[in-house]
């Protein structure tokens, strides 16, 4: 993977669509469909990897050793929910250099009071406008490369209101990061506003059942967005769909009826590389 693979595909004139997941196996999955980048969801990491709520249970060494299972079984583009930095700047420029040192492209650093919820959860407080703008300014000043994206993200649009919001990304794009995320956006006004008003480039995120009115990829390219998150589609699927599964296998005693529904030895063995593997030990062993 190109060092610069993240800024060449936002310097292009379509947007990114990128799925999230808490897992290698979701990422790796992703890769495999064609995607051209990934984001490690500090939710769905919560949630699949550690079998908790996303309400600040995960800290940083969590999600590096998640990062590094992704990583390893990934060759594309990984954006990192890093959530609030995990403390003040001392911290925010330890997370920092250990994500680049992973290889992620990118991080996303919010500007919640720890301990931080989701985004599209009550009951979030904000971390007062000069320490968050303090964050930012510390993350591009540890990163080692431009190369490396600091993704602003803003929660003030639900506790404080969409012209709080925009004056917090404002604050933080001049405070040096690359690319702006207002989550929990309320309607396709203020993100026609969000992009028109404030330059850069912006992230958007269609978190489904959540503040954010769901709109094709289509639409958010014409309003402006280059970078498309749907953080947690898949676990929420694998949730739903496990959880009718199981059901079925405890009432039934049978899982005969799913097998058009899964996934065969073979097909998943493929898709963790296993034919990639035994090519390489017969080429080596021949």
């Amino acid at each position: 993977m190109k060092k610069n693979k993240l800024e060449e595909l936002i310097q292009n004139n379509k947007s990114i669509i990128v799925p999230g997941g808490g897992t290698a196996l979701e990422l790796r999955l992703a890769e495999l469909a064609g995607f051209e980048a990934g984001y490690v969801s500090g939710y769905a990491t919560a949630a699949a990897a550690y079998g908790v709520p996303d309400v600040g249970l995960i800290a940083l060494n969590e999600i590096e050793t998640n990062v590094i299972a992704i990583r390893g079984s990934t060759s594309f583009p990984l954006i990192v929910d890093c959530d609030t930095g995990y403390g003040d700047i001392p911290n925010v420029m330890r997370t920092v250099q250990k994500l680049e040192t992973l290889g992620v492209s990118a991080i996303q650093l919010e500007d919640q009071k720890w301990p931080k919820k989701c985004g599209h959860m009550e009951g979030k407080l904000i971390e007062p406008i000069d320490i968050a703008v303090e964050k930012i300014k510390a993350a591009v000043y540890a990163r080692k490369t431009k190369d490396f994206k600091i993704i602003a993200r803003t929660d003030a649009r639900s506790p404080h209101g969409f012209k709080e919001a925009m004056k917090r990304l404002e604050a933080y794009n001049n405070a040096g990061a690359d690319i702006l995320f207002m989550d929990a956006i309320e309607t396709e006004d203020e993100m026609k506003i969000q992009v028109s008003e404030l330059p850069g480039v912006h992230m958007v995120n269609m978190s489904e059942t959540g503040k954010t009115p769901l709109m094709p990829a289509n639409e958010l390219e014409d309003i402006g967005y280059k970078i498309i998150l749907f953080p947690s589609s898949m676990i929420r699927i694998i949730t739903k769909q496990l959880s009718i599964f199981l059901s079925d296998l405890r009432e039934l005693g049978d899982s005969s009826s799913w097998l058009d529904r899964m996934a065969s030895l073979e097909e998943t063995n493929l898709a963790l590389g296993l034919e990639e593997i035994n090519n390489t030990v017969n080429k080596l062993r021949s």
